[in-house]
């Protein structure tokens, strides 16, 4: 599985989405478009996504600009991930 495929696997997994995930595109918009992703669930996609990838988000590398798109989270991971 690449960066995207776990990216996509874990918000279908947090966000109860029932596979629609594996249907989402790099451009696809996550925030404000996708009515499961509140609050809580960015908070629950953090914490999954640190017990996945086995990095720690700080609180001020996390904003709004993140959870834009698949891309932008996917980014996010790749760059913590390369440290």
């Amino acid at each position: 599985m690449n960066t995207q495929q776990e990216v996509l696997a874990l918000l279908d997994e947090i966000l109860s989405l029932k596979g629609r995930a594996a249907a989402f595109a790099t451009d696809t918009v996550l925030l404000g478009a996708i009515p499961e992703l509140d609050s809580m669930a960015v908070v629950a996609l953090i914490t999954g996504m640190e017990e996945r990838f086995g990095f720690i988000a700080e609180d001020d590398e996390i904003d709004g600009s993140v959870f834009a798109t698949v891309g932008s989270l996917v980014d996010f991971v790749e760059a913590k991930l390369a440290g």
